[in-house]
């Protein structure tokens, strides 16, 4: 293990890791210069059952998050302003920034249509720092797009995205080696990539609930509690993080799905949504010129139990009428048997992705997957 303290510093990367500020509501606020100012919900209807996509700080100040409903969002906002999303708006913007963070280093990896990260290790070779090129980036992305964006700096993607987010909006953060174990040990480990809540809740019940507490845990401890993603979680409380920054990301799946304004009990209206979606995705598989072996649907209960089902090709498929063949057994082996379902959400999504050419035919097995 590299020790963070007397490694030379030119043995480190340099990562920059770049976030728009609230990217659909600033764009939204950019074109009507009326929301200004104003709490801003980009999302579905709060009449209905619809959810927040991002929101202004405006609307932040209020406890408004991503992901909330938007029920709940007018509840603790009624004076917001809620506006469907226009994605085409956003796309045109997200490409204006991609080709701003070209202009430095080939290596640059989108996670979303708002954020990615750049490997700059190249372009500091002659001595400008990497802080210089994240100051750059930043006002070229205001001046060109009229947004403001977020940077974090350090000597990987966990820790300069940890940086991005430490001074938003708007904020410009660096992490050096010298200082990474420093910054990371008083973090919540829910801060750390990879650790979701009932990581959190299982960690704590080790007694672990800083960086500083997961870096004090055994090795062996962690790879018998949490498998191989115990010796990922045993490196990142060390500030160790190998990822490299990938220029093209595989895409692992397409999908579609939908929440219903009121549950849904009928199963034949269910499967007609399901085709409808399937047509959906199958439309984008050929937009992105991709197929893929497994075809799931997603199924949302009332009580918001989810549960998915599969089936696996043995070659790539993405003709509608293949994804549609597959939905009537996908959608009889996830209802129950013995009650009514009410469903409140229903999705289909492709994945194990291969280019169509690569496969035209469309036999294989059953893989029931349970979530």
């Amino acid at each position: 293990m590299p020790n963070l303290l007397t490694e030379p510093i030119a043995k480190f990367r340099k990562i920059i890791h770049v976030d728009m500020d609230a990217f659909f509501a600033a764009v939204e606020q950019r074109d009507h210069p009326e929301l200004q100012g104003q709490p801003v919900i980009v999302g579905g209807d709060p009449a209905g059952r619809g959810v927040v996509a991002t929101c202004s700080y405006e609307a932040r100040r209020f406890g408004i998050h991503s992901a909330m409903t938007a029920a709940r969002a007018r509840s603790l906002c009624p004076q917001a302003i809620f506006l469907r999303p226009r994605m085409e708006a956003y796309r045109k913007a997200s490409r204006q920034v991609m080709n701003i963070l070209q202009r430095y280093t080939p290596l640059v990896e989108p996670l979303s249509l708002d954020e990615a990260f750049l490997d700059v290790t190249a372009a500091t070779a002659d001595g400008v720092l990497a802080v210089q090129i994240a100051r750059e980036i930043r006002s070229c992305i205001q001046q060109e797009t009229g947004l403001t964006a977020s940077a974090g700096v350090s000597y990987n993607k966990l820790l300069a995205k940890l940086a991005s987010d430490w001074r938003k909006p708007n904020g410009l953060f660096v992490i050096p080696p010298e200082k990474g174990l420093d910054f990371l040990s008083p973090l919540p480990v829910g801060k750390l990539h990879g650790v979701g809540p009932a990581t959190v809740k299982k960690l704590s019940t080790l007694g672990i609930h800083t960086v500083l507490d997961l870096r004090n845990a055994a090795r062996e401890t962690l790879i018998a509690q949490f498998g191989k993603t115990g010796l990922w979680f045993y490196e990142i409380a060390r500030g160790i993080d190998k990822r490299p920054v990938q220029p093209s990301r595989q895409r692992k799946s397409v999908g579609a799905e939908r929440t219903f304004p009121q549950n849904i009990n009928d199963p034949q209206v269910m499967l007609t949504h399901l085709q409808e979606m399937a047509s959906q995705v199958s439309a984008r598989l050929k937009t992105v010129g991709l197929a893929g072996r497994t075809i799931s649907i997603k199924v949302r209960f009332s009580d918001f139990e989810t549960i998915t089902r599969a089936y696996t090709h043995a070659q790539s498929v993405w003709r509608t009428e293949d994804l549609i063949a597959c939905l009537p057994d996908l959608l009889d082996k996830a209802l129950p048997v013995e009650s009514q379902p009410s469903i409140r959400l229903l999705g289909v999504s492709v994945s194990g992705m291969l280019r169509p050419e690569d496969s035209d035919k469309h036999t294989g097995q059953m893989d029931l997957l349970e979530e």
